[in-house]
């Protein structure tokens, strides 16, 4: 009993450890378990297997192909034929001529008015079983339905590739505005203290009768607009949290820890080397994308072609077929009557009434649509790279001047609160320097997670992270 009390608490221990399961992430550790586990990658890597299944299955329609059939019939009212009487001299000698010929049954009845005997060709019960092989020996819609599906296999590995970046980019973004939501939830704290404080020795100064009631409600609204950034801040954070836990394939109640700093993960993602690099356009993985489906169309069309094409197929076919008037196949004095075939069949498209050449004209229209989205995608990824470079310039320029305008509004605010103390100063004046360093302290704080999320970007359309998994990776994991 005691045995068996220690086993069920060791479960309940295990169970609530798993529960309270917790996971640390630095960036890059977050990135690789996101290409892991997120709900997208998985899916993609799936698909790929999709694929492949797809592509032994046409492969598996060039080889042998082997149809058993089995077939019971029992007449339980045979059919009856009719043989002219008057070929034959005398009719009971016709019937036993046949039943002893033919080792049938005669139905006993008389001549029918008509001059025929009635007779039952055949046993009541019979019981069969064959086996075909076929082998398609030409079919040019196979060769090129094989090259389909290898192009199909190239389109979703370069998609997996893109998906992995996709990711990439998420969880980097959705990493950044967890840091971003905690470190503004720090700010406003402090910023919401020195206002308690400001209010405090304003109250005080008040109660002596030396400033107006005006100048302590402008500090309390300052506290009360603060307060209220506080509120919504911690609910942005929550919100973020939650969706950095979606983006990583994490529930959304599991606790994540973060190992990066705003402040180290933005030192990192400044590099101005980057603004030096060219686009390689070959490598862009929508430049890939474009260019395996207008592949793709191109092969559509030729399978179309290939349908007036002649097709050719053997086959070997061997049955066996046992009768009986009663169900004793099994037994050992059963005659079984063995047949087999060999063929070939050469099928000619000769006339379709247009319907080959509707179809080819349709291929030949939508490889034309795939060029010409093809060459717009071409125009769009240069597009995308200086847009991607041009903001990421911005973003680094953007972050030295807030950098500067922090240490500005940080001085102009700490000298009004002085002269506010010596009386030099109205509350207007101090809730304005306030409010202007609070504004610009968000501002430095977006422009940190712009420079993470602008190099993010610039890097998924230069495809610099190296992200692509071999056919047989994806295989190890289904």
């Amino acid at each position: 009993m005691k045995k068996h009390i220690i086993i069920l608490c060791a479960l309940v221990s295990l169970q609530g450890f798993a529960q309270d399961k917790s996971y640390s992430f630095s960036l890059q550790q977050a990135i690789s378990f996101a290409i892991d586990s997120s709900y997208a990658t998985i899916n993609s890597r799936r698909e790929i297997s999709k694929v492949l299944k797809r592509k032994w299955e046409a492969t598996a329609m060039g080889l042998p192909q082997i149809d058993a059939n089995f077939s019971y019939q029992n007449n339980l009212s045979q059919r009856v034929s009719l043989l002219p009487a008057a070929a034959f001299d005398n009719t009971t000698s016709v019937i036993n001529t046949v039943e002893e010929f033919f080792g049938i049954q005669a139905t006993g009845t008389p001549i029918a008015p008509e001059g025929f005997v009635p007779i039952v060709f055949g046993t009541k019960q019979n019981l069969g079983a064959s086996a075909t092989l076929t082998q398609l020996i030409f079919d040019g819609s196979y060769l090129f339905a094989l090259e389909g599906v290898k192009s199909l296999l190239s389109f979703n590995e370069n998609l997996n590739e893109k998906t992995n970046l996709e990711v990439r980019k998420q969880v980097i973004e959705a990493y950044a505005n967890v840091l971003v939501a905690d470190a503004f939830i720090t700010i406003t704290k402090n910023n919401i203290a020195n206002v308690e404080e400001n209010l405090f020795e304003a109250t005080k100064v008040y109660e002596n009768g030396l400033i107006e009631q005006q100048a302590i409600q402008q500090l309390e609204i300052t506290l009360l607009d603060e307060k209220t950034q506080l509120s919504n801040a911690q609910r942005s954070f929550n919100i973020a949290k939650q969706l950095l836990n979606l983006t990583l394939g994490i529930s959304v109640d599991k606790k994540v820890v973060l190992t990066n700093t705003l402040e180290g993960l933005t030192a990192d993602n400044i590099s101005l080397v980057l603004l030096d690099n060219t686009l390689e356009i070959e490598k862009n993985l929508d430049y890939k994308l474009a260019e395996n489906l207008t592949n793709q169309r191109v092969i559509e069309l030729k399978l179309e072609q290939s349908q007036g094409m002649p097709s050719l197929n053997g086959f070997i076919d061997y049955g066996s077929t046992g009768f009986g008037n009663q169900f004793d196949f099994f037994s050992s004095n059963q005659n079984w009557y063995q047949s087999s075939a060999f063929g070939i069949t050469l099928n000619v498209p000769v006339f379709s009434s247009g319907l080959r050449n509707a179809r080819n004209q349709q291929a030949k229209i939508a490889l034309d649509q795939a060029k010409t989205d093809f060459d717009q995608t071409i125009q769009r990824v240069k597009l995308d790279f200086e847009r991607a470079k041009s903001n990421y310039q911005y973003s680094l320029e953007r972050y030295q001047n807030t950098q500067k305008n922090l240490v500005l509004a940080r001085s102009i605010e700490h000298k009004n609160q002085v002269k506010f103390k010596e009386g030099l100063a109205t509350s207007f004046d101090l809730r304005q320097a306030q409010s202007q360093l609070f504004r610009v302290q968000q501002q430095h704080l977006n422009a940190m997670v712009e420079i993470i999320n602008a190099k993010a970007e610039m890097e998924t359309v230069l495809n610099t992270p190296n992200l692509r998994m071999s056919v047989e990776e994806i295989k190890n994991k289904y």
